[in-house]
């Protein structure tokens, strides 16, 4: 690419102009070695590129002779067919398709094989997946840290790196009952668990929950891929927010459904946009997923708003999600009301767990309550069962610390009030981008991510995922740019304030720095 001068955007948009099912995160999989091209995207790539296909998938030792006439002809005819893409990507209208080229550089092998090597390409299923909170530009850092290079992560809601401590009862009476915890625990969770699990939901207001509607799980990862596996069926529809935990968009997809986005308007405080999310719904939609409080944008959905979604649930009988990981982490005195609590009448699925409320990601604890109406989804029950058998038991130690954290002091209190440290790093963080020209955003309720707006105008963007990896390699800063939550538009990208003030202030610095002269 570099000798024909050629970026990853101009490969893109060749492959638009010739229908080639290409994306942006498929060729930084490429360039960085991470994966290979299955065998037609594999020779559109080496006739774009002017090269041999075999050559480009490593299924020969290049040996490249300099005073080769031959080839420089090659060379050059190649270099020819190149640019012509190039000048018909910047010159649209006058755009006419590549031919087919009749003598691409074949780089010739000290020896071939007989029999063609046998290559692995990933499963089609994962085509329209991404997970760019560890993608390419993350692939990038670990890259530069390799090489020795400092890199300043504000990309994953990781708050054990930052300083924040588990509170020491957990770990004690984690300590206590290891020797208890050596085999598997019934399919759903220990009793104790779900116990503390199905308490907490009475308070929280969930109806018609008993033991039997808990399942713990792997963390709340686990537990969304499992109930999109048991659901959906090839084309099913699922309507999922935009800027969305890009889990929830795998996880439908990986099961064989569509992922349906519906907009969270930034002029309304990241609230859901109700009209588009009614119009986005056809006969094959099955469920409404609503992440609250939100991840990216730190939004806290008010009542009015969840009676609202229910209304439409109601209406074409769908099935509501609800990830609530982040329910015990709103600020500014602020309540949250669980969606489930509101519709006694509709099945709903609601997700939490202590990963981040306790300060214990690493420990894979997570929750998935049933509640409402379940008659109606009898069937589902029993494809969520047959496969939480199928996974055996969660981390059973995990498990056994549910009791008590649900119970007792909760710590986290104290970090989201004045004074605190997750309060106080949010108000660090909003300080510094207000500094910042071209940087827009709004006030986040809940969690600890804020997800700010470029001027992309003033900066001439055009490409998020370039944005973010030139703010790597320039400014050594690590954030994930919003295509990577399913965002459409390349106008923002998110931000963990995790980080104690004085790391906030540093990376805001140098975010500052770098858009001081920054143009896409």
């Amino acid at each position: 690419m570099q000798e024909r001068g050629l970026k990853q955007i101009d490969i893109v948009r060749s492959a638009q102009h010739h229908n080639v099912k290409l994306g942006r995160s498929h060729i930084s999989q490429y360039v960085s070695g991470h994966s290979v091209p299955r065998a037609d995207i594999a020779a559109f790539l080496a006739q774009t590129l002017g090269v041999d296909v075999q050559w480009l998938l490593g299924e020969t030792e290049a040996t490249v002779s300099q005073n080769s006439e031959q080839q420089r002809t090659e060379q050059s005819n190649a270099y020819k067919v190149t640019r012509h893409a190039q000048s018909s990507l910047e010159y649209g209208a006058d755009y006419q398709p590549l031919q087919p080229y009749a003598a691409p550089l074949r780089l010739k092998a000290d020896e071939q094989d007989t029999q063609p090597t046998r290559t692995f390409s990933k499963s089609h299923k994962l085509d329209d997946v991404l997970y760019d909170v560890r993608g390419p530009v993350v692939e990038e850092a670990l890259r530069m840290e390799a090489e020795g290079t400092d890199v300043l992560k504000l990309n994953i809601g990781n708050p054990a790196p930052f300083g924040f401590k588990t509170p020491d009862e957990v770990v004690y009476d984690m300590r206590r009952q290891l020797t208890d915890c050596e085999g598997y625990s019934p399919t759903r969770g220990l009793f104790s668990a779900r116990k503390a699990i199905m308490q907490y939901s009475q308070i929280r207001g969930l109806p018609n929950v008993g033991m039997d509607d808990i399942y713990t799980g792997n963390g709340v990862s686990e537990l969304i891929n499992l109930s999109m596996s048991a659901l959906l069926d090839s084309g099913d529809e699922v309507l999922v927010p935009s800027p969305d935990y890009p889990l929830w968009t795998a996880c439908v997809t990986l099961a064989g459904g569509t992922a349906v986005h519906y907009t969270c308007d930034e002029q309304s405080e990241w609230y859901p946009d109700i009209d588009d999310m009614r119009a986005k719904i056809t006969d094959r939609t099955k469920a409404i997923v609503i992440i609250n409080p939100n991840n990216p944008t730190g939004a806290v959905y008010p009542r009015e708003i969840l009676e609202q979604i229910v209304q439409v649930a109601r209406e074409h009988q769908l099935i509501i999600f609800s990830d609530e990981i982040y329910d015990r982490l709103v600020m500014d005195g602020l309540h949250h009301t669980s969606i489930a609590s509101l519709a006694p009448d509709l099945f709903c699925v609601t997700f939490s767990g202590l990963s981040k409320s306790h300060m214990i990601a690493g420990f894979r604890i997570g929750w998935m309550i049933l509640s409402g109406n379940k008659r109606i989804a009898s069937d589902y029950i029993e494809g969520l069962n047959m496969l939480s058998n199928m996974r055996l038991c969660s981390n059973v130690p995990a498990q056994s610390v549910v009791q008590t954290a649900l119970g007792g002091h909760q710590s986290v209190n104290d970090y989201i009030i004045p004074g605190g440290r997750i309060y106080e790093q949010r108000e660090t963080i909003m300080h510094a981008l207000d500094q910042i020209d071209g940087i827009s955003y709004v006030k986040p309720k809940a969690a600890f991510y804020i997800f700010p707006k470029i001027d992309v105008k003033k900066f001439n963007i055009h490409n998020d995922e370039q944005f973010a990896l030139d703010l790597l390699r320039e400014q050594k800063l690590l954030i994930v740019h919003g295509g990577g939550f399913n965002w459409k538009q390349p106008d923002h990208f998110r931000i963990v304030y995790l980080p104690r003030n004085s790391v906030l202030n540093e990376a805001a610095g140098r975010l500052q720095i770098f858009l001081s002269h920054y143009r896409q």
